[in-house]
């Protein structure tokens, strides 16, 4: 046997507001919650972020009008992105540390994308599943029928 399948599996089910890390002892066994995280900054409401947004302005020389926003895309976005670094930092962490042997990742469309950037490349390329579905907070039969069938 490998010593990686020793450590069992991960299941990390994760959209912009949330992620649950589920723990396996067998690709196919019951899950159970491992670590739960929560991003905060994606929960702003709308009209806290487009209060943070930059207004309008002259340019001092010419007859420029630019708006006054920052670099790097929306609140939206950014808050996406810096949680997807959180959570593939942890995945990293986690694998290079042999926490588990394999893993999963079931995320919303837009998120998983977020977290296949974050990644490093070569735990880009480490899970034996993808499953691109917004489905945390349902339980956890459900997400496991959906990984094992990927």
């Amino acid at each position: 046997m490998n010593a990686k399948a020793l450590n069992g599996y991960w299941v990390v089910v994760a959209d912009d507001y949330q992620a649950i890390v589920y723990a396996r002892e067998s690709r196919t066994g019951p899950m159970t919650e491992h670590a739960r995280f929560t991003c905060d900054d994606a929960r702003k409401s709308a009209e806290a972020q487009l209060a943070d947004k930059g207004g309008r302005s002259f340019d001092s020389h010419g007859q420029g009008r630019h708006t006054m926003t920052r670099e790097g895309g929306s609140p939206e976005v950014q808050a996406r992105e810096a949680f997807a670094r959180e959570l593939a930092d942890y995945i990293a962490k986690a694998g290079h540390a042999n926490e588990f042997g394999y893993y999963a990742i079931v995320a919303a469309p837009k998120f998983l994308g977020a977290l296949r950037n974050a990644l490093p490349s070569r735990t880009k390329e480490e899970p034996y599943a993808v499953v691109d579905k917004a489905v945390v907070g349902r339980d956890p039969e459900f997400i496991a029928a959906l990984v094992d069938n990927a």
